[in-house]
């Protein structure tokens, strides 16, 4: 796992995106995360710009234990809500990264937020770091 950027982490995949998308829903599965939500950029920006662009998904992912817990601290995380995973094509390769919760989360500045934002970020750590053992 490295950190992709100052809000993201992630991995490289030697995999298309479409062989890449069920390993990564079986990882966030493993860590109690189920994919509520899916935006194909690629066919929308296709469809509403004529631009073609690599494969790009942005699976919003959530952990209904930890979604809980934040919107009972404070009903507004919703507008934080989930967490996205980006798969995006590079070459033969797929870029897996995720926005950091802590990041996210630590616009919020709760004492409560914070440790559930810490868990959802080890979680997600957790399920990047399995997609690079071997399958």
């Amino acid at each position: 796992m490295t950190t992709l950027s100052r809000y993201t982490f992630g991995t490289r995949l030697a995999l298309p995106l479409a062989q890449a998308r069920p390993r990564v829903e079986a990882a966030l599965a493993a860590e109690g995360f189920g994919v509520l939500t899916e935006i194909d950029v690629q066919a929308t920006l296709k469809a509403k710009l004529g631009v073609d662009r690599p494969a790009y998904v942005i699976l919003g992912a959530c952990n209904p234990p930890l979604a809980h817990r934040a919107l009972e601290a404070d009903p507004a995380v919703g507008a934080l809500l989930p967490c996205n995973v980006v798969l995006r094509e590079d070459g033969a390769e797929t870029i897996v990264e995720a926005l950091d919760p802590q990041v996210a989360m630590g616009i919020v500045g709760s004492a409560e937020i914070a440790p559930i934002a810490a868990e959802a970020r080890e979680r997600l750590a957790r399920a990047v770091a399995a997609l690079e053992r071997p399958a």
